[in-house]
């Protein structure tokens, strides 16, 4: 069979300038021949130093290796160098990025030693006044950026684009013998906006390779339209990330169907999938659904994948359900510590299967299964290690011994060896 006909995998990157992202020893690259890199952004007060610092750690430790966060006031200026030192203390390197808006370069230039403290900075040239006075305010910006050797993410926003832009373009559509729709004209001015001011940044003095891009929007092919065409007119790194998504299955559905149509094509250097958290949730969730977008397409691995089955008639029980959620969270809770100790083991496969129709033949796929019995079925659950049944498990204790046997293989198959 000619397997040239069934193609693999995403198509080859989009080739962009790489990106250093830096603190201390930490370096984190963007685009070039970089993997595609995870971001958040924290939702505290950040004029509150220690709760922002706990909650930069916990994204960090969930995966995040670049972390965002608000810089709106003088308050929260003053706090951004107690938030870094207060990471350092905690042996945590990950690179800072502020979020500017508005009073951006009042803030950069009335205090240095925040400037100094993130590894990068996010601004909106929408947010910066009209005319003279947002050149004037954008200019600042870069100059300190320039100054002390940082990145910039230029992010335009469609809530926010630049009026005086979008006001001209407009006006020239109307001259058009076929007027485009006013979404073509404003997914047309997102692009414009982003690349003529990168263009402006380097004119100043920043560098094409520090320089990251962003067209944010809210609707999936809106999404999908404006970055195809900012990666068909510019090489500049592009960060990718559906604005205001939403909350829960919506806001997870959303990101997924858009990111992964532009990613499979190569195009995006760093993601961000912006949830709104249920009440009382984990900000980290956002982190989670990244990673689980780029390990879906092959484009990452950062934590074991379990495959499960959805259960049917034959699986009146929920048990598969609970070791399987039970596995699934041993072992992202594991990975701190196995991504040192077991390199490689983000890579390992496991299968938590109901019944005996797909669940031995899923359990010798994966590096290690277990088979559940399902309805009517007799009570043993036969183990699969590396393709070959092993063991059977019976008892009460099932999810504990299965549990074991996972933590024996990974020791095993993946601890450093003397």
């Amino acid at each position: 069979m000619n397997t040239d006909a069934f193609p693999v995998g995403p198509n080859p990157r989009h080739k962009t300038h790489q990106v250093t992202v830096q603190w201390g020893n930490n370096q984190v690259q963007i685009g070039g021949d970089a993997p595609v890199v995870v971001q958040s952004m924290t939702n505290t007060d950040t004029a509150d130093a220690i709760a922002t610092a706990i909650q930069v750690k916990q994204l960090a430790q969930a995966g995040s290796e670049i972390v965002r966060i608000t810089v709106n006031s003088p308050d929260a200026a003053k706090e951004v160098p107690a938030i870094r030192e207060q990471l350092d203390r905690m042996g945590c390197s990950v690179p800072l990025v502020g979020d500017f808006h508005f009073n951006g370069h009042k803030l950069l230039t009335q205090f240095p030693e925040c400037a100094q403290a993130l590894s990068k900075y996010r601004i909106n040239p929408g947010n910066m006044g009209g005319g003279k006075k947002r050149d004037d305010n954008f200019v600042q910006m870069i100059e300190v950026a320039c100054k002390y050797n940082k990145p910039v993410r230029i992010g335009v926003n469609w809530g926010s684009l630049d009026h005086d832009l979008m006001a001209k373009m407009m006006d020239q559509n109307n001259q058009r013998s076929a007027p485009w729709s006013a979404q073509a004209v404003m997914r047309e001015a997102l692009v414009v906006s982003a690349l003529s001011n990168a263009e402006r940044a380097q004119e100043i003095g920043l560098a094409a390779n520090k320089i990251v891009l962003s067209c944010k929007v809210s609707h999936v092919q809106d999404l999908i339209s404006v970055y195809r065409n900012i990666s068909s007119r510019g090489n500049y790194a592009l960060h990718l990330g559906l604005t205001e998504a939403g909350m829960g299955s919506k806001g997870i559905v959303a990101s997924t169907a858009g990111l992964s149509v532009l990613l499979q094509e190569g195009i995006g250097d760093t993601i961000r999938i912006s949830l709104t958290p249920e009440p009382g949730g984990d900000r980290a969730k956002e982190v989670i659904v990244a990673q689980e977008i780029l390990q879906s397409l092959g484009l990452r691995a950062f934590t074991p994948l379990v495959v499960s089955c959805p259960g049917c008639g034959r699986t009146s029980s929920t048990f598969f359900q609970e070791l399987a959620d039970k596995i699934q969270l041993y072992l992202r809770q594991s990975m701190p510590e196995w991504r040192i100790r077991y390199p490689g083991v983000e890579n390992m496969n496991v299968a938590v299967m109901g019944c005996v129709v797909n669940g031995p033949g899923e359990s010798r796929h994966a590096d290690i299964g277990i088979s559940l019995p399902g309805t009517g079925e007799v009570p043993t659950a036969p183990v699969f290690i590396d393709g070959e049944r092993r063991m059977t498990l019976k008892g009460d204790d099932i999810s504990e011994q299965f549990q074991e046997i996972v933590e024996e293989y990974v020791i095993n198959r993946y601890g450093k060896k003397a």
